[in-house]
């Protein structure tokens, strides 16, 4: 009965301390599970978000009737929509970028979107700035030329073609300013009619 006991004392310490350290274990696995630094995901949900709000900004987009004729590409980066290609006018350029910008989660939106309106304007800029650099450069080519040195000759560009007016000391001088006019980048052509000799 004594040894029976002592045994039956033992086994129960013994499934005793097993229970103790398997309570331990699991405890410190789970402290080790907490304290593990966890995976960063905000590069993944905004991702998902950006794609989100690609697909609604389309969806968007072909629900308006004034862009059926457009031709657009909508991409988003952090909330941010970009939309490229073009618009059939200046109106369904501005009308994408209304609807883009209603959609949820939009931040902003950059409209590169070409219209037949804007392409015009562009066009005009690049013109006027190329005229006034031409009038530009002839008139200091001029002025440090000795030939014409000490007479006034007033330049005007209007696309491309140089318009001479004043007086020089000869013919010669004329032909010679109208070269000099010449080689200056981006003339098309030079018109000396209104240059005439001086004291004539």
């Amino acid at each position: 009965m004594t040894s029976f006991c002592k045994n039956a004392f033992c086994n129960a310490l013994i499934a005793t301390s097993l229970a103790v350290g398997f309570g331990i274990g699991v405890a410190d696995a789970a402290s080790d599970e907490a304290t593990k630094p966890q995976a960063h995901s905000d590069g993944v949900v905004a991702m998902v978000t950006d794609t989100a709000i690609t697909a609604k900004v389309k969806v968007r987009l072909m629900g308006e009737d004034s862009l059926k004729k457009s031709d657009i590409d909508v991409t988003t980066t952090n909330g941010v929509v970009t939309l490229k290609g073009s618009a059939s006018s200046s109106d369904a350029k501005s009308t994408a970028e209304t609807a883009a910008k209603s959609v949820e989660g939009v931040k902003s939106v950059d409209n590169n979107l070409r219209s037949p309106g804007s392409s015009k304007t562009l066009a005009k800029t690049k013109r006027v700035v190329s005229d006034s650099w031409i009038t530009t450069k002839v008139k200091s080519e001029i002025l440090a030329d000795s030939i014409s040195k000490g007479f006034e000759v007033h330049v005007k560009t209007i696309r491309g073609v140089v318009v001479l007016k004043g007086a020089l000391a000869n013919q010669d001088a004329i032909d010679h300013v109208k070269d000099i006019a010449q080689s200056v980048e981006g003339v098309k052509s030079v018109d000396t009619s209104d240059l005439t000799v001086a004291g004539k």
